[in-house]
């Protein structure tokens, strides 16, 4: 393939108008999906999650998988998946030195079975390939209400449970100690990561999860400390990411998982760029002028 035949694969604009007007409920699951992720996402930076994240979408995969094979609702398949995984990380990996090896014995269990349940559904391959890449594109006003209703559950646990979950995650013994439920809370959060993996899961597919929930984050604290600009930022920089990954998937024919991901790692880029610029900056302003007096001759 020629290098032009492949930009205008990736990049197709012809009949842009007319296609945009079919894509309005996804730009409404992608702006939703923006402040999902990037709330959920500013504590798996902050309790160094990005892992598990990663372990509970395969579960959630296998989920999915599991119920397209059955007929049964694949959301729903996902949501089971996801939850089963986020408890078994949370119960069996209470402890952070026992979690990286949970995630790492469920990681290929659950992406086994996927693999499994795919190569026994005969049904059409493009449903095969979403659960891997994503589809959002095609959603359905049924798809959007179920994502809307499991997004509007995550962020009311997220409100409940955001400033003692906060102070957990910035030291776990003094929240102890001040009375903090620390592994209930950190289960409960477990838990709604899940159903934030569940949801994102329909985005970017299984495989790129971390591009919604774990990159904006990363990026917004390359950039800010404050607590507030964080969440807020991660909110904006994954937005931008799912909904520029829609506007620019409409008229091409691959998934929408390449161009989120692309747009969230340049992001990502700019933002650390921009950190670095600045602590520069204010490590050259807190050395001062150099004294004249001082300098060699």
């Amino acid at each position: 393939m020629s290098w032009h035949a492949m930009w205008h694969e990736i990049f197709n604009f012809e009949d842009y108008g007319a296609l945009l007007g079919l894509v309005r409920t996804s730009l409404v699951a992608g702006a939703v999906l923006g402040l999902v992720g990037g709330l959920a996402g500013t504590f798996v930076v902050m309790r160094d999650l990005a892992f598990a994240v990663h372990g509970i979408s395969e579960l959630s995969f296998a989920g999915a998988a599991a119920a397209l094979l059955l007929g049964a609702s694949v959301a729903g398949g996902s949501i089971a998946g996801a939850l089963a995984a986020a408890a078994l990380i949370g119960v069996l990996g209470a402890r952070a030195r026992d979690r990286g090896s949970v995630i790492g014995v469920l990681m290929p269990f659950g992406l086994g079975l996927g693999v499994l349940f795919l190569s026994l559904y005969k049904g059409r391959s493009a449903n095969k390939f979403g659960l891997l890449t994503g589809q959002i594109v095609a959603i359905d006003t049924p798809r959007l209400s179920w994502l809307l209703a499991t997004s509007a559950v995550v962020l009311v646990c997220l409100a409940v449970m955001w400033r003692p979950l906060a102070f957990a995650s910035l030291d776990a013994d003094v929240a102890a100690a001040r009375g903090v439920p620390v592994r209930a809370l950190s289960l409960m959060f477990m838990l709604v990561l899940g159903l934030a993996v569940a949801v994102s899961v329909q985005v970017v597919g299984a495989l790129l999860v971390l591009a919604l929930i774990c990159t904006p984050a990363a990026a917004a604290v390359r950039v800010t400390a404050s607590p507030v600009l964080v969440p807020v930022l991660s909110t904006v920089l994954a937005t931008v990411s799912v909904v520029g990954g829609i506007l620019l998937s409409i008229g091409s024919s691959i998934p929408i998982s390449p161009y989120v991901t692309t747009i969230s790692f340049l992001l990502y880029g700019v933002c650390r760029a921009a950190g670095a610029v600045r602590a520069r900056r204010g490590w050259t302003a807190r050395r001062g002028p150099a004294r004249l007096d001082t300098v060699p001759t």
